[in-house]
């Protein structure tokens, strides 16, 4: 199931034909990622995930989808085709601890980039929203 896209979002008086343009474009999702990346290279839950992966490739990945996806670049389909958020994450175990861990190391990135209010509303709802959807294993006992 896909999200809705978002409309654009006007921000400090700027009328910015799209989300991505109004939050500062590649720039600002290249610091959202690479904070976030930053804290998943030591995070106890996540790292195990990416064991054998190369963080960088993962990283360009998530940048370029959420660019994408926030009205910018159509980069990540053209080099990757459809999203397929939650088929893209099933060979991964990840349960309620792993969704948690995603989004606390998500929004310690989210502030430091530091978004006007209701574009990190709207972001962080986006986040919290993808997260949940791709669960896919229970905690192990």
């Amino acid at each position: 199931m896909t999200s809705p896209r978002p409309q654009p979002i006007r921000l400090d008086g700027t009328d910015a034909p799209t989300f991505f343009d109004a939050v500062g474009g590649h720039e600002t999702f290249e610091a959202l990622v690479s904070g976030f990346y930053a804290r998943v290279a030591h995070d106890p839950v996540l790292a195990p995930i990416y064991e054998g992966r190369e963080y960088a490739e993962a990283a360009q990945r998530l940048q370029l989808f959420l660019e994408q996806y926030w009205g910018g670049p159509r980069t990540y389909s053209e080099v990757r085709g459809h999203p397929r958020l939650r088929a893209r994450h099933a060979p991964f175990r990840i349960d309620e601890e792993a969704r948690v861990a995603w989004l606390s190391n998500m929004r310690a990135a989210l502030d430091e980039i530091g978004l006007h209010p209701e574009a990190d509303r709207v972001l962080w709802d986006y986040l919290k929203t993808a997260a949940q959807m791709i669960v896919n294993a229970e905690i192990a006992p």
